[in-house]
């Protein structure tokens, strides 16, 4: 409601009739509204791409009100979607807002503000039809700024304070899109496992027969007999290749399958990741299923296999072996899982005369020549200067006793660095 000085008595009847009007929810306005004298309403946007602030200004002239209703209009297609020291709502185009409880009384000359924040789709225009209580102010847009000198504004209330508005500039925000990107799905098969540049890397893919060839040979370096290599494509660790050997038990059965790639490249230090699957618990019986040529140990073996029924390294030219095969060396050794992919890796430095090996990705103590000979481990192992050469890689299977096994081989990998599972 409109609070009115004394006026000629038309001027009188028709105010009065306009607050009848206006407590009718009514805003049916006729002629001139000279109740609205000196009114404004200052609007001032803060704007960035897809949303809005705006802080407005309401300031009825020389005629107090007792609490205020402001409206108005956008251009564009605004939405407003919150307020402060007001109670705002939109219908349509038009927003209103309404007075809180703690400010709606603004003496005459002095003023109140408020904001709003919003969003905006293609399009912010210029608001117009300001009105304050139902009366036009301003004309039908924004209004300039105020005189620098402004008219002192009664002291806050000591009820309840504003709330805080937002900063005055907010950080953009992209609207989510109304439907998400699709996703692409995970391949149902993994991919095969990396080789971290290593200079053999092989899954066996490119082996189109029955028989080994191309990047493999079939050997059987001392002698041959019941063992047999193939390409098995039923039993993979990816793709769908793999060697596959059948060990048969008894020493003159030997089989492997070695590689022809040039490994000279790689110099004194070497890793090597192969996965490797197989059926039998390795026995009692000394048994060998990776070998390497030692060009300084007149060509014999370092040879990876298993006695007493764990993983051990095992020496051709002296019989060595790591860890060494007293109880107590054997127990820092581990078995070979039966029947499940293994993740085997090892590391020979020629020039320290070191050698380290992991299962699974674990570090097999029994397993390790730092160097340093220890007792019940590779005390043995050291009994002389051990500096290798290695130059080639085999795969395959000899047992020297009554062991047979069936054993898989598949992403193979050679490199100068560690290569992983």
């Amino acid at each position: 409601m409109t609070i009115l000085r004394a006026r000629p008595a038309p001027l009188v009847a028709a105010v009065a009739a306009l607050a009848a009007v206006t407590a009718a929810g009514t805003a049916l306005l006729t002629g001139p509204a000279a109740a609205a004298q000196g009114c404004r309403v200052d609007y001032t946007p803060n704007q960035w791409p897809g949303g809005f602030t705006a802080n407005i200004k309401v300031s009825p002239g020389d005629t107090a009100v007792s609490s205020w209703t402001v409206t108005w209009t956008y251009a564009g297609d605004e939405r407003v979607t919150n307020g402060w020291n007001a109670t705002v709502s939109q219908s349509g185009s038009t927003v209103t807002a309404r007075n809180m409880s703690y400010n709606g009384s603004i003496p005459a000359g002095g003023s109140t503000e408020f904001g709003v924040q919003g969003t905006y789709g293609t399009a912010a225009g210029a608001p117009t039809g300001f009105s304050l209580n139902g009366v036009p102010c301003n004309g039908t847009g924004p209004t300039t700024p105020p005189p620098t000198t402004a008219v002192p504004t009664t002291a806050p209330p000591t009820t309840a304070p504003p709330t805080t508005p937002p900063p005055t500039t907010p950080p953009p925000t992209t609207p989510p899109p109304t439907t998400p990107p699709p996703t692409t799905p995970p391949p149902t098969t993994p991919p095969p496992s990396g080789c971290a540049g290593a200079v053999l890397c092989d899954g066996f893919e490119n082996q189109t027969g029955s028989t080994p060839s191309g990047d493999w040979s079939v050997v059987s370096p001392d002698c041959s007999g019941a063992g047999t290599a193939t390409i098995d494509t039923t039993t993979t660790h990816s793709g769908s290749r793999a060697i596959r050997i059948n060990g048969a038990a008894g020493y003159c059965n030997h089989v492997f399958v070695r590689t022809t790639k040039n490994l000279s490249g790689l110099g004194s230090v070497r890793y090597a990741r192969i996965w490797v699957r197989h059926t039998t618990a390795q026995p009692t019986d000394h048994t060998t299923m990776i070998t390497m040529s030692d060009a300084a140990d007149g060509n014999r073996d370092l040879r990876l296999g298993g006695q007493n029924g764990a993983l051990q390294w095992n020496r051709a030219s002296d019989d060595a072996t790591l860890p060494e095969q007293s109880p107590a060396g054997v127990a820092q050794s581990v078995p070979l899982p039966t029947n499940r992919w293994a993740c085997l890796e090892f590391m020979v430095d020629g020039s320290a005369g070191q050698l380290r090996t992991w299962l699974d990705g674990v570090a097999v103590t029994g397993l390790t020549a730092d160097g340093v000979p220890t007792h019940d481990i590779d005390g043995q192992w050291y009994n002389r200067t051990w500096r290798p050469q290695l130059t080639d890689l085999k795969l395959g299977w000899e047992s020297y006793g009554g062991g047979a096994d069936t054993l898989w081989y598949d992403d193979v990998a050679m490199g100068s660095t560690r290569i992983g599972c």
